[in-house]
C-alpha cells in the first residue's frame, strides 16, 4: 500500500534529512568506514538483494553471500552466491576466508546466535570483523512483534509496502548489546565497537497520531542519556582475535591485535548514537584494534 500524502508531509516537516530505509542507509555508511578494497567480504543472510545498499562490489576485492533460501543465487549485488544448510549450520567456505563479514537484520532470526557466531569467526581471517545491524530487543517494535504472530508483521509490513516475501520470524536471542557481547567473547571475538541509533519512526507512519507518538519517543531516547538503551538499532563491529600481516614498504610485519580495554560511553554528541567501544583509534585508523590492514 505505501504511505499517504500526510505521512510525506510529517516526513518533510519532521525528518527532512531522512529517506527511505535510513537505517540500511546508515549501516552502509558504517561498513564503507571500515572495508577496504582489497577486502574479500561474505553478506550473512543476505537473501535475494532486496536492500540496494547492502551492494559493497565496486568496495570490495570479492563479495560472498550465503543464505539458506535458494533466492539469494539471484542476488545481483554479489559475485558469488551459496546456500546455507540450517541443519548444520555451517558456513560452506573454508577456514579463514573473509576479512569481513557482514549480516544486515539477520540476528534477530538465529536459532542458535552462539553457533552463527562461531561459523562467522572461523571463516574470518584473524584480525577480520564481523559487522552487524539488528533490531534492538529492548526497543518498542521487537517488544510487541515478539507477542503477536507471523500474520500479523506481515499484515503490518503490507502496510509500509513491504513485500511480503522479506518478512520471516523473528526470535530475538541475540538483540541486546550485553547478549551480543556474551556470544562474542565465546568465540573468539572483541567487541570493538557498539552502536544505539534511533531516527524516522518507520513503523508508525500509518497515521498522523502514531507518527506523532513515534516522534516523541525518538526525541526522548535521542536527548535523555538515560534512556538511550532503548533505542531501535543496533549496529556493532566484532573483531578475531589472532594476527594480522601488515604491509610496510614492501616487508611484511605481523602486526599482533592487543586486547582492548574496558569499553567506554562517548557521549551523546553523535546525533542519537551511543558507542561503547575502545579508548582508542588503532594503527592506520581502523576502527577496531586487530582490523585487517
Amino acid at each position: 500500500m505505501g504511505v499517504s500524502q500526510l505521512t510525506r508531509w510529517m516526513d518533510a516537516r519532521l525528518y527532512p534529512s531522512y529517506q527511505d530505509h535510513w537505517d540500511d542507509r546508515r549501516f552502509r555508511a558504517y561498513v564503507l568506514e571500515r572495508l577496504k578494497s582489497h577486502d574479500w567480504m561474505l553478506d550473512l543472510g543476505a537473501g535475494r538483494g532486496a536492500v540496494p545498499e547492502m551492494d559493497f562490489r565496486m568496495h570490495a576485492k570479492f563479495l560472498a553471500a550465503v543464505d539458506p533460501d535458494p533466492v539469494v543465487l539471484e542476488n545481483p549485488f554479489v559475485h558469488e552466491a551459496k546456500l546455507l544448510d540450517l541443519k548444520t549450520g555451517r558456513i560452506p567456505y573454508p577456514d579463514n576466508t573473509f576479512d569481513v563479514v557482514i549480516a544486515n537484520n539477520v540476528l534477530e532470526h538465529l536459532r542458535n546466535p552462539e553457533l552463527t557466531f562461531g561459523e562467522i569467526s572461523r571463516v574470518l581471517k584473524p584480525g577480520g570483523l564481523f559487522l552487524g545491524k539488528t533490531p534492538n530487543k529492548r526497543h518498542y517494535v521487537p517488544t510487541v512483534a515478539r507477542f503477536t504472530p507471523l500474520s500479523v508483521h506481515g499484515f503490518v509490513n503490507r502496510l509500509r509496502g513491504r513485500d511480503m516475501r522479506d518478512t520471516f520470524p523473528t526470535l530475538y536471542r541475540c538483540n541486546t548489546p550485553e547478549t551480543i557481547a556474551t556470544h562474542a567473547s565465546k568465540t573468539g571475538f572483541r567487541v570493538c565497537d557498539v552502536a544505539l541509533w534511533e531516527g524516522r519512526p518507520e513503523y508508525l507512519r500509518l497515521s498522523a497520531l502514531t507518527y506523532l507518538a513515534g516522534f516523541l519517543y525518538e526525541r526522548l531516547v535521542n536527548t535523555v542519556s538515560l534512556l538511550s538503551a532503548f533505542r531501535c538499532v543496533i549496529a556493532f563491529t566484532l573483531g578475531k582475535q589472532g594476527r594480522a600481516l601488515l604491509k610496510v614498504d614492501g616487508a611484511s610485519v605481523v602486526k599482533v591485535a592487543p586486547s582492548v580495554g574496558p569499553t567506554h560511553r562517548r557521549g551523546d554528541d553523535t546525533g542519537g548514537c551511543l558507542i561503547l567501544g575502545p579508548q582508542h583509534l588503532y594503527g592506520d585508523g581502523d576502527l577496531c584494534p586487530g582490523g585487517t590492514p
